[in-house]
This record gives structure tokens, sequence and C-alpha cells, in this order.
């Protein structure tokens, strides 16, 4: 599960449960955070589809992630009677507001309607199958160097041990939490610079260990035993 293991959840399962605990659609609300794999999903087999056909209160999606808008930016879409219980009238703008700020960047919309347009269903698609392909070489790769690795299904967030040197965590940008690291694969992330970062991190580790003080990070609680390399789960 997390954001950092790049983890979708199960919508369909969930509604499921609560319905077998009892709970009517109107007793429920769920909020479905696209985030950054919001926008991939819909290209993904296998994904669960969301869907308003389904009790579900609202989606979120980044603009700034995978479609790469050059401000942070997200779009909300949710139904209307929660749009009218937020909306209330703003006399000097003569209109009625619906923005929970009161305001809101107009050149977003410009800039993911631009994306949209130019990429197009086909062109997101390509980019997508991309990430999955590149993120599932990764992990390939990590685990034939024997480091502990592990890549959710649907995702192109790639975990794996952390490293013992915070100047290449820096260097490569890595999001780090307690003995993992991850790599997001996005479309910017060609072959070439996985093989890089790979061919730095192994020549470091070649480093690390070298006198046998320091050992590889046991990552089971985080990723399981069986994605686990250190020197107890190898």
């Amino acid at each position: 599960g997390t954001t950092v293991k790049g983890a979708v959840d199960d919508l369909d399962l969930v509604i499921k449960k609560l319905g077998e605990a009892g709970f009517s659609h109107d007793r429920f609300y769920i909020h479905c955070d696209g985030a950054l794999f919001g926008l991939m999903l819909p290209f993904v087999k296998r994904a669960p589809r969301i869907s308003f056909k389904k009790p579900i209160g609202s989606v979120s999606v980044s603009g700034h992630k995978f479609v790469g808008c050059p401000m942070p930016c997200g779009v909300q879409i949710t139904r209307v009677e929660h749009v009218k219980a937020l909306s209330r009238n703003v006399e000097y703008l003569a209109s009625r507001d619906a923005t929970i700020m009161g305001s809101r960047n107009g050149h977003a919309p410009i800039f993911l309607w631009y994306s949209l347009n130019m990429k197009g269903y086909r062109g997101f698609q390509k980019e997508v199958n991309k990430c999955l392909r590149n993120a599932h070489y990764l992990k390939g790769r990590l685990v034939d160097a024997g480091i502990g690795a592990m890549l959710n299904e649907l995702s192109s967030t790639v975990v794996f041990e952390r490293p013992h040197d915070e100047e290449f965590v820096h260097k490569w940008q890595l999001a780090c939490q307690g003995n993992i690291a991850h790599v997001v694969v996005m479309p910017n992330v060609t072959i070439h610079k996985l093989d890089h970062f790979l061919q730095e991190l192994l020549q470091k580790r070649a480093v690390w260990f070298r006198d046998g003080k320091a050992r590889p990070y046991c990552i089971a609680s985080d990723v399981g035993l069986a994605n686990c390399l250190c020197p107890l789960h190898r």
C-alpha cells in the first residue's frame, strides 16, 4: 500500500465490502485520489475502472505529474450536489463561485488542454506502456543485481533498498522512507538513463559493502520476504 509503494486500491472491492457491512450509498463518501496514476490507469489492462456509474463522490488527478504541466495543478470532478453545497453567490463577481479557494489559476486549464490535444488518446497510451515497460525493466535489473526490489501490479513506481549514501540519494532525487527508496518511472525516463543509474548504484554498493561493516538494508517488513534480498533473506 501507500503512495511510496505505488499502490492502486481495488475500488470494486471497497464498494463490495461497504455493502456487505450494511452501508447504503448515502452513508459513505469515496474520493478517488488519482494524483499521478489516475491519468495512466485508463490505459492499463486489468486496472479497476473509475466511473461515476459507481457510488463514488469525487475523483482528482494531477496535471503536473504524468501530463507534465509546468506548474503544480490538478483537476477534481465531483457530483452536482456536492458542487452546490460548496457554491456561494459572490456579489462583486455577479456570479456563483464554486472554487475551494475563491479563485484558481487560469493558465493551468490551457496547459492541460494543450497537452491532451497534442498527445491524444494514442499518445498517452504509448507513454503509459513505455513507463510500465521501463519500470519492469528496472525492477528486473535490480533483482538480477541482487538488490531487493518490488513493483506493485498496475504501477510504475519501483521500490528498492535505500542507498547508503545521501549524496547519491540527492543526486538522483530519490524519495526515501525508512529502509526503502523508490523510482517513479515517467515518460522522460529512458532505458539509457536507467542503465546509467544502475551502473552508478552498483559501483557505489561495491564501495559501501567492501569491508563488510555495512550491509544492505532489510526491506522484508516493507515489501515482503519474497522481495527482500538482504543477507537474512537472500
